[in-house]
């Protein structure tokens, strides 16, 4: 089990009176000094910068160099390859067959309406973001029926996308929940930890993947929550996991469940693919349901980059779902606090595209078809690189390609075999050997298969 331990540090200031006579006198000075063609800080400030501009140093100088983040690390490798047939498998987002950024037809077809809108304004919204916004998301992972959204036991809040609703969490818990220890699945999404560390919780791992199978560590994983400490947070992945593409199936989830709820721990849902992985909206979202379900709480973290191909919009939405409704208020006053001082609001083109999409039974009908369609799609490219593999005799067994699920295959190559095929073959993915399985085509998979091919037969 890996531990990662944070101290965390909290500043505090006392706030001051604004007081409007110092503010006068301030106000007198400054006017009386310039009217001498002099600012009472110059001669401080023009030393100061006299010996900086002398010596030559910076006032960053100390500032160390930070290492590149993985991910975008590969973009820009990506980029400067002038090679014709390179191929970028890293960062997950959907692409079309001719590899190009794919944006729905449901979306286009509501920015044109939005576009044509002239009631439309550029207000601020409110700190938790668009209100029918707030609404139809809850339904939409919680279900129109569900009882905690009836009874008003849910607290729905705008953020900045899955990553912006998992910070915006991290930082209510530290400030509001008196388990500062989060269990986080190994591996998980390479962003994860640092929301949370970010926050000052510590940090502490569950066995999730085992590289003997390619599946799921079922009894690793029950183990490790078994022995966590009462009241700890742990984070969980709806379906799709990333980056090994291994869900747990609905009997597990309901074990996890039992497990969870009678150890009195807190469950993190990160939601980020719903509908990735079978194509529906509700059965992808089973795992939350069961757990809203019991009455207990908990905490979702949802998004609509992946779901609606809004990556660039930064737009998704935090869920707290409470015991009662007057806490569900209480939490909701406090979000916003948490909020104010980040952001300060949501911006509003993201969520009105969203809006616009869930209220409409024609549009959400339509959205839900080309979701559909992208998944079968991957399901089937799926299924190619399986044969092309097959078909090349290329050693080991590789059927976890298409028992694993959603947008990423966890394919098991090292890291050399890795750096061989973008070396060799142009192709660029993350060092762990996930492929996003959206960024393939019908065209690009036999050269991904013979790029295997030669690194598992070169490279041990």
């Amino acid at each position: 089990m890996i531990i990662i331990d944070h101290r965390r540090q909290e500043v505090g200031y006392k706030a001051r009176p604004f007081k409007h006579p110092s503010y006068s006198k301030a106000t007198s000075n400054i006017r009386r000094s310039s009217s001498r063609n002099s600012h009472p800080m110059e001669s401080l400030s023009t030393k100061e910068k006299t010996s900086k501009d002398c010596n030559g140093d910076s006032v960053f100088e100390n500032v160390v160099r930070a290492p590149d983040v993985p991910v975008y690390a590969v973009m820009v490798a990506y980029s400067k390859d002038p090679s014709p047939v390179k191929l970028n498998l890293g960062i997950g987002v959907y692409r079309t067959e001719d590899g190009k950024p794919h944006v729905l037809n449901v979306v286009r077809r509501v920015e044109k309406l939005l576009l044509d809108d002239v009631s439309a304004t550029k207000e601020y919204l409110p700190i938790t973001g668009m209100a029918e916004f707030n609404k139809l998301s809850a339904q939409l992972v919680f279900g129109a029926d569900s009882p905690a959204i009836k009874e008003n036991r849910v607290t729905t809040v705008q953020c900045l996308a899955g990553c912006g609703s998992l910070r915006t969490g991290a930082d209510f818990l530290a400030k509001h929940y008196h388990q500062h220890t989060v269990y986080l699945s190994q591996p998980t999404y390479g962003n994860h930890p640092i929301f949370f560390l970010a926050a000052g919780l510590i940090l502490k791992t569950y066995r999730y993947y085992d590289p003997i199978t390619r599946g799921l560590d079922f009894q690793g994983m029950l183990d490790d929550l078994g022995s966590a400490p009462s009241g700890a947070i742990v984070l969980f992945q709806v379906c799709s996991h990333n980056p090994t593409g291994v869900d747990p199936t609905l009997h597990q989830w309901e074990q996890i469940r039992q497990l969870v709820r009678s150890k009195g721990l807190l469950p993190f849902f990160d939601n980020a693919y719903q509908g990735i992985v079978s194509g529906s909206l509700d059965m992808d979202v089973q795992s939350v349901r069961m757990f809203v379900t019991d009455g207990g709480e908990c905490l979702v973290a949802h998004s609509y980059s992946k779901i609606m191909g809004l990556y660039g919009e930064r737009v998704g939405a935090l869920s707290i779902v409470c015991k009662t409704a007057d806490v569900a208020s209480r939490v909701e006053s406090q979000l916003k606090l948490v909020i104010r001082p980040m952001y300060s609001n949501p911006p509003i083109h993201g969520a009105a595209i969203v809006t616009a999409i869930l209220k409409d039974r024609e549009m959400f009908d339509e959205w839900t078809v080309e979701l559909k369609a992208m998944i079968n799609r991957i399901i089937h490219l799926r299924q190619q690189l399986l044969d092309a593999l097959r078909d090349r005799g290329t050693p080991g067994d590789w059927s976890h390609i298409t028992k694993q699920v959603g947008m990423y295959t966890f394919s098991g190559l090292n890291a050399e075999q890795v750096a061989f095929m973008a070396e060799e073959y142009h192709i660029y993915m993350s060092s762990d050997g996930r492929i996003n399985m959206a960024g393939l085509s019908a065209k690009t998979v036999p050269y991904l298969a013979d790029a295997i091919h030669s690194a598992v037969t070169r490279i041990v």
